[in-house]
């Protein structure tokens, strides 16, 4: 599997918790370091540098970002929150988050990582508080486990995005009609 973050969910701390991929089978960690860890803050736009950071760092990311996963999905599942998962989150949030600061050149933000994972812990909390819980769905993959905001027209979107899930559900589909098309006479 490739190790280029996506940013396909529509909400940062979907794309965090998209992370760890196709959770009910093969199971794809893309936090495998600190490095990568740093590399999804840069890539996400949260923070322009980033300290180096250590395992801890890794596990803590671990930590908020399953409990974020299992919040998104009592949510989207109707049902009361996990009050295991609601302290890791809350605990994580109450961290001292990114601050950017205005340089000469425009807006920079440097941060530690655990600056980042208070910001994005935050994130979440307005995404689970806010107006786009409604439209929080699963992509439509079953290997995939994103889940992403929906603000397509008429709420239709079934994939989380079609680069990663749309284009591979459709092309293996188009295949299974051909097979089992009846073969047409060839004069």
């Amino acid at each position: 599997m490739n190790l280029d973050h996506v940013f396909v969910c529509g909400h940062p701390a979907l794309d965090f918790a998209a992370t760890l991929r196709a959770r009910r089978s093969t199971r794809f960690e893309m936090f495998v370091t600190p490095e990568r860890l740093n590399a999804w803050y840069l890539e996400s736009g949260l923070v322009d540098t980033i300290t180096d950071g250590g395992e801890d760092d890794v596990r803590e990311a671990t930590t908020v970002r399953e409990a974020i996963y299992r919040l998104v999905t009592d949510r989207r599942l109707g049902e009361e929150f996990d009050t295991a998962a609601l302290d890791v989150l809350n605990s994580a949030a109450r961290g001292t988050p990114v601050t950017p600061q205005l340089t000469p050149a425009g807006r920079h933000t440097e941060a530690t990582p655990a600056e980042a994972l208070a910001t994005v812990a935050r994130q979440a909390v307005e995404l689970l508080s806010g107006p786009d819980v409604p439209l929080m769905k699963e992509c439509g993959n079953p290997e995939c486990t994103r889940v992403y905001i929906d603000r397509s027209r008429g709420m239709r979107r079934q994939w989380c995005g079609m680069e990663s899930c749309g284009n591979k559900i459709k092309a293996a589909a188009y295949r299974a009609r051909k097979k089992s098309a009846p073969a047409t006479a060839t004069r």
